[in-house]
């Protein structure tokens, strides 16, 4: 068991349009951070120089991101999220109402001819196919929308996005998976894809939503 020591500090840099790190746990091998949404993955090293990425969140989604602080425990996160010992936990806010309260989506997923940044299951112009597995449960509905709390089984870049699209219920205010008008609740101004934690060999983090994405709860309810 890892030992559990549970804070937040805020760190500053010199660049001031860049948002504060704000660290959810640190020890001597690795840090987990609070990333807000509107910045890449990697804005922490802008404070700090010897982190290492051992894994991804998109530009716009928030919450638990993990690096490393040595390279001998690069090598061991990376190797647990290959092999599948992280637990990671999303809530996505869909549009529509999904009807099943849990299910898994298994569905292969491959790089789009057509818009390169994009990740898809079906159609002519794709790219290699990867397996990818995603289980969702629902955890609240509201009229015309639907609150998911997601486990992806297996890591591929946009996994949830592409495939809850594929399931006609896009993330909203997606603007690459939401088709030509994305389906966005008033005031929301990014998709609604929060990481809520990170899991492995006994320790778990976490990260509360974000003031945007509790506003928007709100204004459902």
């Amino acid at each position: 068991m890892v030992e559990q020591r549970f804070y937040t500090a805020k760190v500053g840099g010199s660049n001031p349009s860049v948002p504060t790190m704000d660290i959810i746990y640190e020890n001597e091998n690795i840090i987990a951070l609070n990333k807000p949404a509107g910045v890449n993955f990697d804005w922490a090293l802008e404070f700090r120089h010897d982190l290492i990425t051992v894994h991804r969140l998109d530009k716009e989604t928030s919450g638990v991101i993990l690096f490393a602080k040595n390279k001998a425990w690069a090598e061991h996160l990376k190797k647990l999220f290959e092999t599948r010992q992280v637990k990671k936990i999303y809530y996505a806010l869909v549009a529509g109402s999904v009807k099943k309260s849990s299910d898994t989506i298994t569905l292969e997923i491959g790089r789009s001819k057509r818009t390169p940044l994009k990740r898809i299951s079906v159609g002519k112009k794709i790219g290699k196919l990867r397996e990818a597995e995603t289980y969702y449960e629902v955890e609240k509905r509201f009229k015309n929308f639907t609150l998911l709390r997601v486990m992806p089984k297996t890591g591929r870049t946009h996994q949830i996005r592409s495939h809850l699209a594929a399931i006609h219920h896009p993330v909203v205010c997606d603007k690459l998976y939401g088709g030509k008008k994305p389906v966005c609740p008033a005031g929301l101004q990014r998709q609604f894809l929060h990481a809520f934690s990170i899991e492995f060999e006994g320790l778990k983090l976490e990260s509360d939503f974000p003031e945007d994405l509790k506003k928007t709860l709100d204004m459902l309810k």
